[in-house]
């Protein structure tokens, strides 16, 4: 049986490559529960995450919980794994400083799987002194960051900071936890 990976996504346009890394954990054997911010929503509909993970995708921090722990203590605990792709700026800079204001970052607060973050921003976005240190901070607190490729972004610049290639970040979650 596979581990259970919690998959966090937030609003970037690069959300729609976290559809294929949630179909590499599915065909891996892995249980899959998708939590997505309301950003992320914006850019990919949780139908699509809920087809093919087979399993209710979480969004809504205040949602009526299916057992009596509230949501993001029951995911958090059911965590083998916890993979945030694509991650934001925002998303990052809040990891650091433990703000939990949605479900994700309330999920990851209360966790103690292991965390990788996988980047997807403007490049001057990645290369910004803040994000920087943002960055190291969770890497001297134990998170795993892939960095972010190098290439053509969204915004129509060219440079570091588009998500990694899911295969890449697959392999670097399985070298985690288990």
């Amino acid at each position: 049986m596979g581990r259970k990976i919690i998959l966090g996504v937030t609003g970037s346009i690069a959300a729609y490559k976290a559809a294929e890394l949630a179909s590499l954990f599915v065909k891996n054997g892995d249980e899959v529960h998708v939590v997505m911010t309301r950003a992320a929503c914006e850019f990919i509909s949780p139908l699509t995450f809920r087809t093919i993970s087979r399993n209710p995708v979480a969004v809504d921090e205040f949602a009526e919980p299916a057992e009596w722990k509230p949501g993001h203590i029951s995911l958090a605990e059911l965590a083998d794994v916890v993979v945030v792709a694509p991650a934001t700026a925002n998303t990052i800079a809040k990891m650091r400083f433990g703000i939990a204001d949605n479900l994700l970052l309330s999920t990851l607060l209360a966790t103690r799987a292991p965390v990788l973050v996988a980047p997807a921003m403007n490049n001057g976005m990645w290369e910004n002194p803040v994000t920087r240190e943002n960055i190291a901070a969770l890497a001297a607190r134990g998170v795993k960051v892939i960095e972010p490729d190098d290439g053509r972004l969204a915004c129509g610049t060219s440079g570091k900071g588009r998500l990694p290639d899911p295969v890449r970040i697959f392999d670097a979650a399985r070298k985690l936890g288990k």
